[in-house]
């Protein structure tokens, strides 16, 4: 029977911004409830991204930091080594170690034990989370008055009614559905007077790119003979220019090499290794850069990332995503599901495959103890990057690059403008690339603004948007890490807390007053070396 929930505070989405902001809202004092489409909580957090891209752990604070310290304490607990001794674990981090016991921070780990964190706020701060609840996204499945959302409908018929809104998906649907505007794909580096937006063919900043000729046709150097699965047919546009294209998502696997708690790859539905014949030309090539993102987490795990030319990144299969609906998204995520395991097949069994490469590949195998209701498989495909809001404020690439003051900080990042391929095409001189791939370092950590999570006043005044935010692609391509959505959603549930509280709008809200209470918090807003 449908049934109507009340709260201060409504967060729509199970990912890891949305747990902390309930943390932060119940911490406040007011009453919230978490309405998630997912059933584990943490999004990618939980979901196998556990080799952290955390550029300057220094600029992470507040709740956030908490949960790696949380993970710090799993890990001093002898139990939590079943498979390796600590001892054993290198502590390879990224730019420090993993396990770093001068701040007591542990920046890499296993997806069950991130999800047992998620699970353990919730328990312990009483968080009221309805799960597998998905946002009616028609036209009658959000309720405004004016310019404030009053409530939101549930496919279930239940209903959800709130002072404070927050939509903390990495789809952005509850924003979208509340009629705030947004962007998918690239803007033309004009838009915003950017350099590294828009498209970039010939530009590689990391190895993810051809580099020797290989021909993408079915018979080598014929193109009578048509195109080899997983080459598009379109042509990029000219550099710098804007299209809807958006990076590339793939599954982040945790892969075990233990022979007790691993699964061997088996032969997914409709596998036709013809698919992969590219890989098998760059391979006999001479690359031999296969395990070069087997990024090692406790025993004797990987978070397993794309690297090389063709590789876990299913390129150009996602451009629909975004707005698509839940029918759609699934085809989506299944076909990216199977495209992987047909990818990890192929490496462990085709004959193309160099013998040294497939028998360390034989090596390794999803875990029987991670991801147990779905195979040792992700529930969470990477969503690199899907809607973005056009807000109060738009973060760009010369803010994410350090490079001036951002106005009422609420938060901070540091990665590099990261974007993963978007097109795999065929150039003129008929040898097949990838465009898309761009990694610019900052030249320091940089502060995020406040209107950068804000809807415009003219759209929206009670919904705060911490993960799909304020910016262009290629600032998206820094800000888009978790622990910078774990500081952005405390941040929303801060604001929409002493909004409730001063009855006034978010973005009404006095910067000052906003500013004491984050760093009462210990949230970290400005760089100041």
């Amino acid at each position: 029977m449908a049934r109507t929930y009340k709260a201060d505070v409504i967060i729509y989405g199970g990912t890891s911004a949305a747990i902390i902001a309930a943390v932060q809202v119940k911490k406040m004092g007011k009453s919230v409830i978490v309405v998630s489409p997912d059933i584990h909580l943490g999004g990618l957090s939980s979901g196998g991204l556990g080799f952290t891209d955390t550029g300057n752990k220094e600029v992470i604070g507040g709740v956030s930091r908490e949960f790696y310290q949380r993970l710090y304490n799993h890990y001093q607990k002898q139990e939590s080594w079943q498979w390796q001794k600590r001892e054993e674990y290198g502590n390879k981090g990224q730019g420090t170690p993993a396990l770093d016991g001068s701040n007591r921070t542990m920046w890499i780990f296993e997806p069950h034990a991130a999800e047992q964190v998620f699970e353990d706020f919730a328990s312990e701060y009483k968080l009221t989370i309805y799960r597998d609840e998905w946002l009616d996204r028609s036209k009658t499945g959000v309720v405004k008055k004016g310019l404030n959302i009053s409530a939101f409908r549930t496919l279930s018929g239940h209903v959800y009614e709130g002072k404070m809104f927050i939509d903390a998906t990495y789809e952005g649907d509850l924003m979208a559905a509340a009629g705030v505007s947004y962007h998918v794909g690239r803007e033309a580096n004009n838009v915003y007077n950017e350099k590294w937006n828009g498209v970039q063919a010939g530009v590689f900043q990391h190895g993810h790119h051809f580099k020797s000729k290989i021909s993408p046709y079915k018979i080598a150097g014929d193109p009578a003979s048509g195109l080899l699965p997983e080459v598009s047919t379109d042509i990029p546009g000219p550099n710098g220019s804007g299209d809807n294209k958006i990076q590339a998502y793939c599954f982040r696997m945790c892969l075990s090499n233990h022979p007790d708690n691993r699964i061997p790859f088996a032969k997914p539905e409709g596998y036709d290794p013809a698919r992969y014949e590219l890989l098998a030309r760059v391979f006999a090539s001479g690359w031999r850069e296969t395990f070069d993102k087997y990024d090692p987490i406790p025993n004797r795990k990987t978070d397993t990332n794309n690297h090389g030319p063709f590789s876990t990144d299913y390129i150009g299969k996602n451009y629909d995503y975004p707005d698509a609906s839940y029918e759609r998204r699934r085809e989506i995520i299944k076909e990216h599901e199977l495209y992987q395991k047909g990818l990890m097949y192929f490496l462990q069994n085709d004959p193309s495959i160099p013998a040294d490469v497939q028998v360390k590949m034989k090596q390794w195998g999803l875990p029987k103890d991670e991801f147990k209701d779905n195979g040792g498989w992700p529930h969470q495909l990477y969503i690199r990057e899907a809607r973005r809001m056009i807000g109060e404020y738009v973060m760009t690439e010369t803010d994410a690059l350090g490079k001036n003051h951002v106005p009422n900080s609420v938060g901070m990042g540091s990665y590099a403008l990261d974007s993963h391929n978007i097109q795999r095409y065929v150039k003129e001189d008929g040898y097949v690339q990838n465009e898309g791939d761009i990694g610019v370092h900052p030249d320091r950590p940089y502060s995020i603004a406040y209107g950068s999570i804000l809807p415009k006043a003219t759209e929206c005044t009670n919904l705060l948007v911490p993960v799909c935010v304020s910016s262009s692609h290629i600032a998206y391509g820094s800000i888009r890490m978790e622990p910078v959505f774990m500081i952005l959603g405390q941040s929303a549930a801060t604001a929409a807390v002493l909004s409730i509280n001063n009855k006034m709008t978010p973005q009404a809200l006095p910067y000052a007053t906003l500013q004491a209470q984050l760093l009462k918090d210990k949230q970290r807003l400005e760089y100041t070396k």
